[in-house]
């Protein structure tokens, strides 16, 4: 069953750290009551959400309790605390950087998600953070991924989600990236790379596919010896996987990749083997609430040059 991150306004609270997930029905559906569509919706989970529905553990939008054998109403959210899975603890901190009462500014370390997703639930950013500053509220204004260290801007309470949001939705922040990669004297520097990138539905990775474009990295050699090159990435757009691809695309694919060229399995609690290397490294934006100039560099560096 999937626990959605909550994009809707929960009537539960975070419980130490972890939002309650929830279910979104359609407004048009063939199931009468809650029971009936979940057991049909998600049959392989059944039998652990009756329990929830039995006990009273399962509520709607106006945090009643729902039943199974309550009526259900057109475009019905369902909300419930989630079974914690049982998580390796990641051994690396996430250092603070900056904290006012509107924003963290956090320098993420490889190996540890942004946000609960899947079988990373406590054992990523927000949730440590949460539990380390005492903030239910505190939420990323962007992502990185999990193999993805550096900076991560977060915001504090709800009233000033939007604005930092909005300032990566419209390109307002300015982003640099380092990262290691083969070096090929094939290749000429500054470029910029652009593409359409996409993510096919249920695919472990980001592909290039015609069309237009939605994806643009600057990209710059700083130096290099006779294997490796040391890149600065400054993405203009932030599609899933894009430096990445990128990178991949002209042939430079960056190290510790395991997705690119091709994927490899990767041991989730081996921490022993070189990481990705990418970093992302600065972060500047004008500050939508204080108007100040912001910037925040990274403390981590990278391996192999």
């Amino acid at each position: 069953m999937p626990h959605r991150s909550p994009s809707r306004q929960s009537p539960l609270p975070s419980r130490d750290g972890i939002d309650a997930a929830w279910i979104r029905f359609p407004d048009f559906s063939p199931w009468t009551t809650v029971g009936e569509a979940i057991s049909v919706r998600y049959p392989a989970h059944w039998e652990r959400f009756a329990q929830r529905l039995a006990s009273g553990e399962v509520v709607d939008q106006g945090g009643l309790p729902v039943h199974e054998d309550t009526s259900l109403r057109r475009g019905m959210t369902l909300f419930y605390y989630r079974d914690l899975p049982v998580e390796d603890p990641v051994p690396f901190d996430i250092t603070v950087l900056y904290q006012d009462c509107n924003i963290v500014v956090a320098d993420k370390p490889h190996f540890l998600a942004t946000m609960p997703r899947g079988q990373h639930v406590a054992e990523t950013a927000t949730v440590r953070l949460r539990r380390q500053f005492r903030l239910p509220e505190l939420t990323p204004a962007h992502r990185l991924d999990r193999m993805t260290a550096g900076i991560l801007l977060f915001t504090i309470h709800a009233g000033v989600r939007s604005a930092y949001q909005e300032l990566f939705a419209r390109h307002g922040v300015t982003k640099e990236y380092l990262a290691i990669a083969p070096h090929s004297p094939d290749l000429t520097f500054p470029l910029t790379r652009s593409s359409r990138i996409v993510k096919p539905r249920d695919a472990q990775r980001a592909c290039e596919v015609q069309g237009e474009v939605n994806a643009i990295t600057h990209i710059d050699l700083e130096e290099h010896d006779a294997v490796w090159g040391r890149y600065r990435l400054q993405p203009v757009t932030g599609r899933t996987h894009q430096l990445r691809v990128h990178m991949n695309a002209l042939g430079i694919p960056i190290r510790g990749d395991n997705l690119f060229p091709n994927v490899t399995t990767v041991t989730p609690a081996d921490y022993s083997k070189e990481p990705l290397q990418l970093l992302a490294q600065t972060l500047a934006f004008t500050d939508p609430i204080t108007q100040l100039a912001r910037r925040f560099v990274s403390e981590r560096t990278l391996t192999g040059l």
